[in-house]
């Protein structure tokens, strides 16, 4: 396989399981797809932010790790220490169960809510609906400085091929946030069990896990 290749893919793993997790972000992409309020609006901010996020990370931190060869070294150790440890953090998840992703319970066209309840749906405004996408997005600090700092570690050992490392962590995120936000009165019922988060987390550790050695053994 070239290492574009083994590029392309490491970014689309690694920012995949970065971006899929129980968090704020995706809990107003599910919200929004839910209620088919301003989803493009919401889809579009969160790609563009990664996309800005992601390319700082790698035109940046990746290109002056890889200036220096001591820094290269540092970054990949760096890079597969979080990556364990993030896989670790998964890991446990996945055995201990407990996580799920809800989104408050909507009026449907009628205005009955699930409990029976009548209430009246409130449609949000496309402001308040940017405002709230953006503040979950950059006022984050982890999420920061995992799309910066530690993406740009990682993408640092793969040389010249690291733009195809963005390629592949833009491509993750567009693939993610079009899907789960069009697709989420689809998604919602299965991503609010424990038993699919518990699924997803196991996953999530493997591939960080797999992408952890293959930095250090490269």
């Amino acid at each position: 396989m070239s290492p574009e290749i083994v590029a392309l893919l490491s970014g689309l793993g690694v920012c995949l399981g970065l971006i899929i997790s129980i968090g704020a972000q995706n809990a107003i992409v599910l919200r929004q797809g839910l209620r088919r309020e301003h989803v493009g609006l919401v889809v579009a901010v969160c790609i563009a932010s990664d996309v800005i996020l992601q390319t700082i990370g790698v035109a940046g931190v990746a290109t002056v790790v890889a200036a220096h060869p001591w820094l290269e070294t540092a970054g990949r150790w760096a890079a597969a220490i979080f990556l364990v440890g993030f896989a670790a953090v998964s890991a446990r998840r996945a055995w201990r169960g407990g996580g799920s992703l809800e989104a408050a319970p909507e009026a449907d066209e009628a205005g009955s809510t699930s409990g029976g309840a009548v209430a009246t749906r409130t449609r949000s405004s496309r402001l308040s609906t940017l405002a709230t996408i953006l503040a979950v997005t950059w006022l984050n600090p982890q999420a920061l400085v995992e799309t910066t700092l530690v993406l740009g570690s990682i993408a640092a050992p793969f040389g010249d091929a690291r733009w195809w490392f963005l390629a592949g962590g833009i491509a993750a995120a567009s693939i993610w946030f079009v899907g789960f936000g069009y697709g989420a009165r689809y998604l919602a019922p299965l991503m609010r069990t424990e038993r699919a988060w518990r699924i997803l987390d196991g996953g999530i550790a493997v591939v960080m896990l797999v992408i952890a050695v293959s930095l250090v053994a490269g």
